[in-house]
């Protein structure tokens, strides 16, 4: 296997390639338990499980969707394992995204397909690009691009919808 050669010649380790997205894998984590120790927890299972596998990591490849991918499928491992019962979800996917947000946006969020809730909340939260979101879904790049802009449609009628229900926008009398 051919390895990318890093600064000086050499290949990087992995804090160097995987130590910049810290950051980003406690904020997606927090948002997903809602609770510091428990992000903390699924940070350093998502890390060591990177640490584990760095040797699989391709380093010409992206290494932030490789390690949200990582943390995503701990966390719906975790779910699992734990067999916490869901009120409003049939999935540890839907777990996943409908555990996100709150108040109106989480209603209208939850009002669209967990495809398109995953979408929105990498793209539109996280500022993933497109070819990373193809990454971690595992789809091509036009599916994520057609799931984004049907979403966003979808999300925007319904938030409109509650905007006039609590008389933020016109039409709501």
């Amino acid at each position: 296997m051919l390895r990318w050669l890093g600064r000086g010649g050499q290949v990087p380790d992995f804090e160097e390639v995987a130590l910049v997205h810290l950051d980003l894998l406690y904020r997606t984590a927090l948002r997903l338990t809602h609770d510091r120790v428990e992000a903390d927890d699924l940070v350093q299972e998502t890390w060591l499980r990177a640490l584990r596998h760095f040797d699989q990591f391709d380093p010409g490849s992206n290494c932030r969707a490789w390690l949200v991918t990582i943390l995503r499928n701990a966390f719906l491992n975790r779910l699992r394992r734990r067999g916490r019962e869901r009120l409003e979800s049939d999935t540890p996917e839907e777990e996943f995204f409908q555990t996100v947000f709150h108040g109106d946006v989480e209603r209208a969020l939850k009002s669209l397909s967990p495809a398109f809730q995953q979408v929105i909340v990498l793209a539109d939260l996280e500022g993933f690009t497109y070819k990373e979101i193809a990454q971690v879904l595992h789809c091509p790049i036009g599916t994520v691009m057609s799931r984004l802009s049907r979403a966003r449609q979808l999300l925007r009628t319904e938030l409109q919808t509650l905007a006039r229900a609590h008389g933020y926008s016109e039409g709501s009398r």
